[in-house]
Parts: structure tokens; sequence; C-alpha cells
């Protein structure tokens, strides 16, 4: 077999392509940030992720549905990982309890998912129980607190109990206890039908007298 010859063009010609391609990979090496020039990225408050239709549920220690959130749109953001929802739910379960359910125009939830703030037009409803009536709190700020099972405002607030109304400059509601502490100036009008939260016992006919029976008369 005959050896074949590089003629001196070819070599000249492999010689430029492998300077040409040193040269490239130097200068892209010389205009690339090293690792110590490059700032470390600084995270922003602005959205990494959408969603429609959200629904998130807690769960009890003995694992039944403790709150249920639910929201038309949420907006999570990257910097403090919380999320703005549209027109916010919240519902509290509690076993043998009638259901509490809070809602507002919009609200926000933190990033551990234990505090959710209600705004605009928030309403906070406890269905009628067994003794009491139902009961209904309007202010334009609530915060449900998800772990202490509480719902509070340092706001303004109507409160609404059957037939009563009371007014204060904020409000904590206990969704364990069921105590409702109104504060600031309160006012308004309590039916005595509802004052302890009870209801009036009903009357009862008065039972007639006992009647002596009588012995023989003695002569």
């Amino acid at each position: 077999m005959a050896n074949q010859r590089v003629s001196p063009a070819s070599l000249i010609a492999i010689v430029v392509l492998a300077s040409l391609a040193a040269g490239t990979y130097w200068l892209v090496q010389r205009t690339l940030p090293s690792d110590a020039d490059r700032a470390p990225y600084v995270k922003q408050h602005i959205p990494d992720y959408y969603a429609d239709d959200m629904s998130i549920s807690t769960l009890s220690a003995s694992g039944l549905t403790q709150y249920r959130i639910n929201a038309v749109h949420m907006t999570h953001f990257e910097d403090d990982q919380t999320t703005a929802l549209k027109m916010p739910a919240v519902r509290a379960f509690t076993p043998d309890q009638p259901e509490v359910t809070a809602t507002s125009k919009r609200g926000t939830l933190n990033a551990d998912m234990s505090v959710v703030d209600m705004y605009d037009d928030a309403v906070v409803v406890r269905q009628a129980g067994p003794r009491d009536p139902e009961m209904r709190a309007l202010s334009e700020h609530f915060q449900v607190l998800v772990n202490e099972d509480i719902v509070r405002t340092e706001l303004p607030v109507q409160l609404y109990r059957g037939s009563s109304v009371m007014y204060g400059d904020g409000m904590i509601f206990n969704n364990i206890s069921r105590a409702v502490q109104l504060l600031g100036n309160v006012h308004g009008t309590i039916q005595p039908a509802e004052l302890g939260g009870n209801r009036p016992a009903p009357a009862t006919t008065p039972s007639a007298p006992p009647q002596t029976k009588q012995g023989p008369k003695t002569p």
C-alpha cells in the first residue's frame, strides 16, 4: 500500500484552524466572569407560580381535616414564600361543633400556612348550633391563626348573634372554647334570651297543691 503524503498546504491549514480554536476558547474564558466575580442571586418579590381554584387542607393530630383554604386564584412569591389569594374562603372543622367560615375579597397566606389574613369585606360566620344562634362578624380585616384556632381583628367589627348586634374596635374569637371577646369601645343591643348563650327555660304549669287527707271526726 502506498504511503499517503500530507502536503505542506494541508499542514498549514490544520495549524491555522487549531490556532483559531484555541484563541476562541481563550477569549471566551477571558470574557466570562469567574465564580468570585459572580454576584449571588437575590430573590425578589415576584411571582414564581400561579394556580386557579386552589384548595389546601390542613389536618389535625388525629388525621381529620381541621382547616380548608380555597381561593379563586393564588399567586406565590419567591422571596418570602407568601401567597396572595383572590376571593379566599377559610373553613374550620371541629368535631361536634358548628362549622366556622371566613371569606373576603382578597387575602394572604404566610409561608408555613399557619396565618391567613382576610381583607376587604371580610365576614366570619359560625353556623347555628343546638343551643346557639348563628353568629356573623363583619370587618375589613380578619386574621385566622390556624395553629391556635383563633380568628381576630384589630379593626372595627360588627357582631350579629341571632337578633342581637354588638359593635367593637376589635375582636378575638376562640374556635375551641367558642368564646367571643369584643375590644375597645363596645356597644350594641343584646336580647335577654341570648344572655349567657342559653335559651330561656320553657315555662311550666304550676302543679296543684297537695291535698291532705282528713281522718274521721271524733265526737
